[in-house]
């Protein structure tokens, strides 16, 4: 009998110090480095992980914000462990194959996603409907020879520029940001003045806004995207909680752009805090796998 207790005593003794053990290597652990940069959907995806990795799976985590090309470059030399935004097949083919093999795939955060050039809607669609009427002097004329776009590291921007080569036309691709661009947009939509800036889905403009795409033809824009989480070689073997949230986590985009469209009226914080509280199911599922 006293051997028997003995051996249970020494067995909660060895259980109590391998669970305390493994608190203590989480809490040894160096933040998860995510990095993302300043549009609206990697910012609210990006910002949820965050939250639920430090409140659900007990990790410190660090947000490196930067323009995307770096953020390929980070992953590949092992600076940062994991971003949220990859656009592929197309947007960011030539980013990608330049690191592909330092790299690791964690799968899809969410599926339909989309490039293209965005008109408001009260401007006719009888005078401009394609990527092929910006050619027409008279749309010219009323755009002032400019397409509003973002950032010049993006991947939008460089097919942008591809646009304007393969239909040939005479504008200036003036660059700022994804602020800078909606800004734009909100200034000319509440003068009724005509734009066009360069756009993708999700974004909250789409519940903001009445608009539309036009026509890409030629098809330079590109289709249908997906967008992966991508992390640095390595990370999965030495943080396999986290790396295997992320390759659960998924969103259907419907659902995004409006938690996007929720960040923009409040702020991301309280849209976070709201998608949590209202996809509790799904969220158990990204954290341990099983579903309920």
């Amino acid at each position: 009998m006293i051997k028997a207790m003995s051996r249970i005593i020494l067995g909660a003794a060895l259980a109590m110090g391998m669970t305390a053990g493994a608190q203590a290597a989480k809490h040894e652990m160096e933040p998860v480095r995510i990095g993302w940069t300043a549009w609206s959907d990697a910012e609210f995806v990006t910002k949820l992980a965050a939250r639920v990795i430090e409140d659900r799976i007990g990790q410190e985590v660090k947000l490196v914000q930067t323009d995307i090309a770096p953020q390929y470059q980070g992953l590949a030399s092992g600076d940062i462990d994991a971003m949220l935004m990859s656009w592929l097949p197309g947007t960011h083919s030539d980013y990608y194959q330049k690191v592909n093999n330092k790299v690791v795939d964690l799968g899809i955060l969410y599926t339909k996603a989309r490039l293209g050039w965005v008109v408001p809607n009260y401007i006719p669609e009888g005078e401009l409907s394609s990527l092929e009427d910006l050619k027409n002097s008279s749309v010219k004329e009323k755009l002032d020879g400019t397409i509003t776009g973002i950032d010049p590291g993006a991947g939008l921007t460089r097919l942008s520029k591809q646009a304007i080569e393969d239909y040939g036309l005479d504008y200036d691709l003036q660059l700022s940001s994804g602020a800078g661009m909606t800004a734009a947009l909100d200034r000319a939509v509440k003068r009724d003045e005509w734009i066009v800036v360069t756009g993708w889905s999700p974004h909250w403009m789409f519940g903001a806004y009445d608009l539309r795409y036009l026509e890409d033809p030629k098809g330079t824009l590109g289709s249908f995207e997906r967008i992966h989480a991508l992390a640095r070689q390595g990370f999965y073997q030495e943080n396999i909680e986290v790396a295997s949230f992320l390759s659960r986590m998924q969103i259907p985009i419907n659902d995004l752009q409006a938690a996007m469209y929720d960040a923009q009226e409040t702020s991301y914080e309280e849209a976070v805090t709201k998608y949590i509280e209202n996809n509790g199911k799904r969220i158990d599922y990204w954290v341990t796998g099983e579903i309920n």
